[in-house]
């Protein structure tokens, strides 16, 4: 959103304070304070040491310390927390305003802890201190120690009760709020934007509404949050009402009824209101061409970007997405090659796009032209070509990636491992293994999980197991490696014992799981156990089987010679509205080939065919079926069919290592 809620404590910090000016009212405060505060809620906030600075403290230091005070606020800025420290530690003087940049600097980078225990190690303090704490707790979700330092304050300033009100609605404490706020002796515009910014975020844009009408002073932002809360929730007609009232309206105000309308894809109405607009910043531009580009008005999107005053790469690759996901990625290189806004991203785009249309080719000679590259760049084609079935060339730009100086990073690995797992040798898998652990970015849950699956895919779940249990956490990738892995090679006792070990986590098992399970019980002919899972899936776990799942159940009971019930398992598929695939069929094939049932295996060949009319393996299995049980007419029936179809036998490949190269 165009705002960012809740953007005014960000700034109430610094904004507000009420005048101190005699050094008498200051010592009653502090008198009345301790006299009326209990003893635990002193304690706790070391009230007894540290007072309110004085007005004639300040002038001492101030100005000397200015220098490094700023220096500390840039530090914590840019998030370098340990040399704002070291310069804190080695200033000889300090004074108040040292100390709240460096308690504001660690709340900003989320140190709440550190940022408190500060709090209680100042000498001194005045009104920002405890704004600041207030606030930085209030966002560190600590609301009792904040509500101790607010009622703790010896004099509050409209700042310290915005930062309560605010807070309260951060931590969803909606009553405790507007408490609050009904409390406060002297409310300003930010205090009631402050509530219905809460109360709009919640989406009780009734109660919004009535506090926004009891509000005697409104500002732009008054209406701004009203409109960009209901356009957020698809309330687009009151949105449209509040921004007709609205007596002065800002850019931001427009663009926010702008990113409603694109939001519930009204685009061409949002087309309209920016033409409207007597004035345009570029996140208007941005909003209208990105909702053009995401609904596929490209030739729009890419006429308004022409127009487009500033040039944004963030836009112009928005646009190339748009092309790209439309399968027009030639156009996106052609208008890319002509706009001098670009980087590496947008390129990045177009060598994705080229290997989601299976133009490998194109996508390497869009890379070779390069000159700058990143790593997100190689990880692109590295994984790109293992997707696309060149894993061996993969493998090399791995290789050219290390040699041209880039650092590997965990998407590489795991980009590197899944082409390893799918060459018959575990050399190069074993050697990238090695690499993982010296990088030390085996910590990493994908990477693992892709040695895990690189190791069982090569047919050694003796290195797959030691990885998997060497991984601090599994998620439920991890555990469908080696469930899968057991059941891929044969081993249905240890992939059903990993399941239920699995059942004994938080972790949930998902389709994949189950694949591996009923997989399992298919290969070992576990038939009630099958069964029994196949139930578990979709009773306990609510998971609808697909194709693979009655693929399994029926090889399972086809296997077992059970071809009466895997046929009632077709009708139920049929039932439950799925399209019986060529796999399952397939599979009651298999089963009829093994038992000789021929009568049923004509019928299930047929099927496959009708789906698959040039699958040669079916045909072949038919004619053997036939020839086995002395039908041999029907077998060169077959066989002439076949021929006649212009179906071929495929030839079988292999991959071997020479001279231990692939």
């Amino acid at each position: 959103m165009i705002i960012s809620p809740p953007y005014y404590l960000h700034a109430l910090v610094y904004q507000f304070s009420l005048p101190f000016s005699s050094s008498l009212l200051l010592g009653m405060f502090i008198t009345k304070l301790n006299r009326t505060l209990p003893a635990k809620l002193t304690r706790h906030l070391s009230f007894s040491a540290p007072t309110f600075l004085k007005n004639n403290q300040t002038s001492i230091t101030t100005s000397n310390l200015k220098p490094q005070n700023s220096k500390i606020s840039t530090f914590m800025k840019h998030g370098l927390i340990q040399e704002a420290q070291n310069l804190f530690d080695k200033m000889p003087q300090k004074n108040v305003v040292t100390w709240n940049t460096i308690i504001r600097g660690y709340f900003l980078n989320g140190f709440f802890s550190k940022a408190f225990a500060l709090f209680h190690e100042m000498p001194e303090r005045d009104i920002f201190t405890y704004n600041i704490v207030i606030s930085g707790l209030m966002h560190g979700h600590d609301v009792e120690a904040a509500r101790e330092v607010f009622e703790g304050m010896v004099c509050r300033d409209v700042v310290s009760w915005n930062a309560m009100i605010g807070g309260y609605f951060i931590n969803g404490m909606l009553d405790e709020g507007l408490k609050v706020f009904e409390e406060m002796p002297g409310k300003d515009v930010i205090s009631w934007n402050l509530v219905i910014e809460g109360l709009v975020k919640c989406e009780k844009f009734d109660l919004a509404e009535d506090y926004f009408k009891r509000m005697s002073n409104r500002d732009v932002a008054s209406w701004t949050i009203m409109i960009s809360g209901l356009a957020k929730a698809g309330k687009m007609a009151e949105a449209c009402k509040f921004f007709e009232e609205m007596p002065t309206k800002d850019i931001r105000a427009w663009n926010v009824m702008l990113e409603g309308y694109i939001g519930i894809e009204c685009v061409d109405k949002a087309e309209i209101l920016f033409q409207e607009m007597p004035e345009k910043d570029l996140d208007s531009w941005k909003l209208l061409i990105s909702g053009l580009a995401a609904s596929r008005r490209l030739v729009d999107a890419l006429r308004y970007f022409m127009e487009m005053p500033t040039k944004c790469c963030k836009i112009l690759n928005s646009i190339l997405l748009g092309l790209i996901r439309n399968g027009l990625v030639k156009e996106a290189h052609a208008f890319l090659e002509k706009q001098p806004y670009n980087n590496v991203v947008s390129w990045t785009n177009v060598i994705v796009g080229y290997f989601e249309i299976g133009e490998v080719g194109s996508a390497i000679k869009v890379f070779e032209l390069r000159p700058i590259r990143d790593v997100t760049l190689w990880n692109v084609m590295i994984c790109g070509l293992g997707e696309t079935d060149y894993g061996e060339e993969g493998f090399k730009f791995f290789i050219r990636m290390k040699e041209s100086g880039f650092s590997p990073d965990e998407a590489t690995f795991t980009s590197t491992l899944t082409i390893c797992s799918n060459l018959p040798s575990l050399d190069l898998g074993k050697q990238s293994h090695a690499e993982v652990v010296k990088s030390g970015l085996n910590h990493f849950t994908a990477v693992s999980n892709a040695l895990v699956t690189m190791y069982e895919r090569c047919g050694n779940m003796h290195s797959a197991l030691l990885e998997f249990f060497s991984m601090p956490s599994h998620d439920v990738i991890s555990w469908n490696s080696v469930i899968c892995g057991f059941a891929h090679h044969g081993n249905a006792e240890k992939a059903l014992e990993m399941f239920e070990r699995m059942r004994l986590t938080d972790v949930k098992p998902n389709h994949v799981t189950f694949i591996g399970v009923l997989s399992a019980c298919s290969h070992a002919g576990l038939v009630d156990q099958g069964k029994y899972y196949f139930d578990y899936m979709k009773g306990k776990c609510s998971l609808e089987p697909t194709t693979e799942h009655y693929t399994c159940i029926v090889d399972l009971l086809g296997r077992f010679g059970l071809i009466d019930e895997a046929i009632s398992f077709l009708n139920r598929m049929s039932a439950d509205g799925i399209k019986v695939p060529a796999s399952v069929w397939g599979a009651l094939l298999g089963a009829c080939r093994i038992h000789n049932n021929i009568k049923v295996g004509a019928i299930a060949a047929e099927r496959v065919l009708e789906i698959e009319p040039h699958n040669s393996g079916v045909y072949l299995i038919l004619a053997e079926m036939y020839l086995s049980c002395g039908r041999s007419e029907d077998a060169e029936s077959i066989r002439a069919r076949m021929e006649g179809k212009g179906v071929r036998k495929q030839q079988g490949r292999s991959w071997v290592e020479a001279n231990n190269s692939g």
